[in-house]
Order: C-alpha cells, then structure tokens, then sequence
C-alpha cells in the first residue's frame, strides 16, 4: 500500500543511534554501522525520529510499504519496560492518531492490561512531536497471585550504544555497566545493581566496542561519576568490558572516580569483588 514512512539517507547517517529511542515501535536499529529500518510494519510514519537525527538524514515520504500493525508493535513493546508503552501511547495521542490509539487499548485490555491515558493531548508546535514525553496515567499488569516481581529500572535506553552522555538518568549516579550476560546469570541483579542506579548493558565479545571507551569517557565527565560499577561473568572473553571502561576512567580524569569489578560465575554467583581503578585526585 502507498503510504507515509520513513526514509533514510546513507551517506548522511554516521550511525550515532540518537534516533533509535524516539522510534518506540522498533522499526529502526543501527546495523552496519547505519541506522536501517528493520521492518515497514513497525513504522507508523509519524515521525518521532525526525527531530533527534542532527545529521539530516531521516525523513517521512510516501511509499510503497507494508501496513503499520498497532498490535504487532504493542506485542513487542510487552517485552520492553512499561515506560516505554506509556511513550508510545503518549505518541499516538500527541498526533490524534485515534484508531491506532482505539487498537492498543483494544488489544491491552484482551490481555489484562488495564490502560488509561489522556487522549486530549494538542498538537505540539515543537518540531519533532516525538521529543516532548507526556506522562501518562499508570497501568497495572494483572498478575498470577504469587507473582511479587517487580523492575527497578528507571531509564532507558540502556544499551551503550544507545546511551547519549548527556542523558539526565545519568548526572550524580551510581553506574553499573552490565555485561550482556550477567543480568542472565544472576539472580539478584534488579535489587543489587539495577535499584537506585544508571544502568548500561555492553558485550565486549559480541558488540562494535571501538566507541565505548570515548562513549563510557564522555558519560563519566559530564555526569560527574563517582563509583562505577562493572558485573561481568567470568569466562575470559568478558574482561574486556573491565579493561573499556578504566581505559575510559584513565582518560576522563574524574576526581575521585573508582571502578569497581564484580564478577559471576556461569552457575550465578557472585565469586570476587575488587576495585580496579581509583582516580585520588587530578
């Protein structure tokens, strides 16, 4: 069908990903070093991302393209945190798109979910509608009886790649810099590390991670980081996000600045704790 959606152009995207968190449907991910839309049907074609690409390279154009699915994005939104539901939602009503808005409530209520929002929201004279986030009311999850879980997370994004330096979560915080594997293994990483902090998730083996020390070293001097905290597992190929993040320290030349390492093992536990860099003074 013909039909508004994004475009990108390649040869202006440097593959910052600062575009990445304004599209909540999850049609875009940087690959390749470029930001790609990964699925038409994702993309409704609204254009939160517009505004947080500086470089130019994004805009809607009408094409042809696979239907948006509401249902198919607020299924895949289920496996993200809830703040990230509410930002969509609050998106669709910013822009008065009523029947996408008719459809998610639709399908949330089918599975227990109830919502409620303000769905009165003018227009915004902003550029990019998508910046500005609305809190919405709160909606409850129904659970199972003895179901007592709960996320403590309170940001995102938190992938590395994703995180900009200057994001507020950031400033006066703890960091812990999660391995990709370690919230895997071990049981008590919501309570222990992810409560009360800033949270970044990096895999040394498997990411592009030529840009994480400049990155870790950009997010410790303007958040003015004094403890960061890094889980890693113990199988060899993980130390390389230690040694990342005090390479990043090092350079940063924070005052005060420790790094701790703390590190499981493949069974999920918690075998060693130590500091492996202190910045005393400048």
């Amino acid at each position: 069908m013909l039909r508004d959606i994004i475009t990108i152009d390649e040869d202006k995207c440097d593959g910052c990903g600062e575009c990445i968190p304004a599209c909540h449907e999850g049609a875009l991910q940087i690959i390749d070093g470029k930001c790609r839309l990964i699925s038409s049907l994702f993309c409704d074609g609204l254009g939160a991302c517009i505004g947080e690409c500086s470089k130019g390279a994004l805009k809607i154009i009408k094409a042809e393209a696979e239907e948006y699915n509401e249902v198919e994005v607020i299924k895949s939104l289920l496996e993200k945190p809830q703040s990230v539901l509410k930002a969509h939602l609050a998106h669709l009503s910013e822009h008065n798109a009523v029947d996408y808005l008719n459809q998610a409530t639709d399908f949330l209520s089918s599975i227990g979910i109830k919502v409620s929002y303000n769905n009165n929201v003018s227009k915004p004279t902003q550029s990019c509608p998508g910046k500005t986030m609305k809190e919405l009311k709160q909606f409850v999850p129904i659970k199972e009886k003895n179901d007592m879980s709960d996320s403590q997370l309170s940001h995102w994004p938190v992938q590395l790649h994703l995180v900009s330096p200057f994001s507020p979560f950031l400033k006066d915080k703890e960091l812990v810099v999660l391995s990709t594997c370690s919230p895997v293994a071990y049981a008590n990483v919501q309570k222990e590390y992810i409560e009360g902090n800033a949270v970044v998730i990096a895999c040394p083996k498997l990411d592009y991670t030529e840009p994480y020390p400049k990155k870790l070293e950009e997010i410790f001097k303007n958040a003015e980081t004094k403890k960061v905290v890094v889980v890693r597992m113990e199988v060899p190929c993980c130390s390389g996000i230690s040694g990342i993040t005090v390479k990043a320290a090092t350079n940063s030349n924070v005052e005060g600045l420790e790094v701790h390492e703390h590190v499981i093992s493949i069974d999920g536990r918690k075998i060693s704790e130590k500091i492996i860099y202190i910045n005393h003074k400048n």
